[in-house]
């Protein structure tokens, strides 16, 4: 498996369950703020020009980050990234969602990309306001679901690389993490795979 990714970036949580995993696997750096994205070369991989892409063994590719995180759950299951329960599986596919599409999506790219919600830069930082409400009621309500575990659905599962993702964004903006979220971080980043995925892209 090869994996598309650029430091710090969403693909920082499909990177950490490739090493959860500790299948053989490559990593690409795309360097988006260099316009990687949009050349030729990755276009011809993914023409979204976006990170995380998996290209799999039998050379097909797979993007979007739910669907990558749920086919590596599936397709290894002795790495248990998905609980066996269909009512818990149901709950870890929500959790992440919410954190990629409400908290990334809406929330932290308000702030990292203004310009994209609003044609005049008068309005960049109503904006970016918006977004950390909409980040900031997001920690809320995963601190709620983390309440009493120690990963969102008791056990480690993909749900978790999801909610690891935004609340290492979190710093970036200065957002502060309730106490569960935190302690969910300081678990996560405590987890070897994880260590090994911030020394790889140079975030130690």
């Amino acid at each position: 498996m090869k994996l598309h990714y650029a430091p710090g970036a969403c693909s920082i949580g499909i990177h950490v369950l490739l090493e959860e995993i500790g299948k053989p696997y490559e990593a690409v750096a795309v360097n988006l703020r260099e316009g990687e994205q949009y050349k030729p070369e990755f276009t011809a991989v993914n023409p979204k020009s976006k990170v995380p892409t998996l290209v799999r063994d039998d050379g097909s590719v797979l993007t979007e980050y739910p669907a990558i995180a749920y086919w590596l759950a599936r397709s290894n299951p002795f790495a248990n990234l998905l609980p066996d329960d269909i009512d818990q599986q149901a709950r870890a596919l929500e959790l992440m969602d919410y954190a990629v599409a409400t908290i990334h999506m809406q929330g932290f790219a308000r702030q990292f990309r203004p310009s994209n919600f609003t044609p005049n830069a008068v309005d960049e930082e109503a904006v970016k306001t918006k977004g950390k409400e909409i980040a900031e009621k997001g920690f809320a309500l995963l601190d709620k679901a983390l309440a009493g575990k120690e990963y969102a659905v008791g056990k480690f599962s993909i749900a978790d690389s999801a909610i690891f993702y935004v609340s290492f964004w979190a710093k970036r903006v200065g957002i502060t993490l309730p106490a569960n979220v935190a302690a969910h971080f300081e678990r996560m980043t405590a987890r070897p795979a994880v260590q090994r995925v911030l020394l790889q892209e140079g975030l130690a």
